[in-house]
């Protein structure tokens, strides 16, 4: 049963922990990280989903949804940044094949340091045996959630095409009721938010996490972003960046929302370590992983000990 006295601990447990792991630091870096990997994702997601709906419209849907965070300003920063990366197929096939290995290094690179992230915060670890290895596989796991990322949003795109018809077929019927469809749109929103966020923290991490515990951290976070959406879009209306920044105006819209995004990231992650701790199902290291507690002793086990002066 849920009382006051356990949720207080809940939060004074979380406050401390993210004091512990110093999740702005955690922020700050995937803030930086993700700068250089959104654009080489984004080209990615465009390439793969590209396919079945042509690039120029997926293009146009993920601006339309990206001016939705940043702003028009924003948007239109990434949208450049997205014709500069895109490969051309004219090009030679060495160069393709260049272009193309740079946007997987670089779109895998965000979910790389999320990783790393959740590794700390849950206090895992990889084997120190598995070095090489570790490598290849933080960087398959990080194009598995751009196949991933592009699965939903194919998904997206099917389902938003098959309900904007149903609504425009209601509407008819009873004009006004064109409300329904920001509710809709809504709630698709915090759906898709809602299974990337599960899908990151049970496959990224090194860590063993029951699915229950998974799924309340992930719609806690998911409803955090779109709290968040809510407010930094008001804040953007009654701010104006281009006077305050010039010309990096449109950099700054974009890296305070992604330190936002980032910070609401990893505060779902702590929730998610603290409430699995409060139900008794701890979060425990995957087969190739060990607690970081853990390996800390094996480090000091292998200092040369100092020897007594005679």
């Amino acid at each position: 049963m849920v009382t006051l006295r356990k949720i207080r601990r809940l939060f004074r447990e979380i406050v401390s922990e993210w004091k512990v792991n110093e999740v702005s630091l955690l922020a700050s870096s995937l803030a930086y990280y993700t700068v250089f990997s959104l654009a080489p994702l984004m080209v990615l997601v465009i390439m793969i989903v590209g396919t079945i709906f042509g690039e120029a419209m997926v293009q146009d849907e993920l601006i339309s949804q990206l001016s939705q965070l940043f702003g028009e300003e924003g948007a239109q920063l990434i949208s450049t940044a997205i014709v500069n990366l895109r490969v051309n197929p004219e090009e030679q096939t060495f160069q393709i094949v260049f272009n193309i290995a740079f946007l997987l290094f670089g779109a895998t690179g965000i979910f790389t340091q999320i990783q790393t992230a959740l590794d700390r915060i849950w206090e895992v670890k990889p084997a120190p045996r598995h070095g090489i290895l570790n490598l290849v596989r933080k960087r398959l796991l990080g194009f598995l959630m751009v196949l991933v990322i592009a699965f939903l949003l194919i998904l997206f795109f099917v389902v938003n095409t098959i309900l904007a018809r149903l609504v425009i077929f209601l509407n008819e019927l009873v004009p006004g009721s064109g409300y329904l469809w920001q509710f809709i749109s809504l709630f698709i929103t915090f759906g898709g938010t809602t299974l990337i966020l599960i899908m990151m923290y049970s496959i990224l991490p090194d860590a063993k996490i029951a699915w229950r515990d998974t799924i309340v951290g992930a719609l806690i976070t998911s409803l955090l972003f779109l709290v968040g959406q809510y407010f930094f879009g008001q804040f953007l209306s009654r701010t104006d960046f281009g006077s305050a920044y010039g010309v990096a105006g449109s950099f700054m819209i974009v890296i305070t929302w992604i330190f936002y995004a980032a910070h609401i990231l990893f505060l779902g992650a702590e929730f998610t370590k603290v409430y699995a701790k409060q139900r008794g199902a701890a979060i425990v290291p995957s087969k190739d992983a060990v607690h970081l507690f853990a390996e800390e002793q094996h480090n000091q086990s292998f200092k040369p000990k100092k020897r007594r002066p005679r």
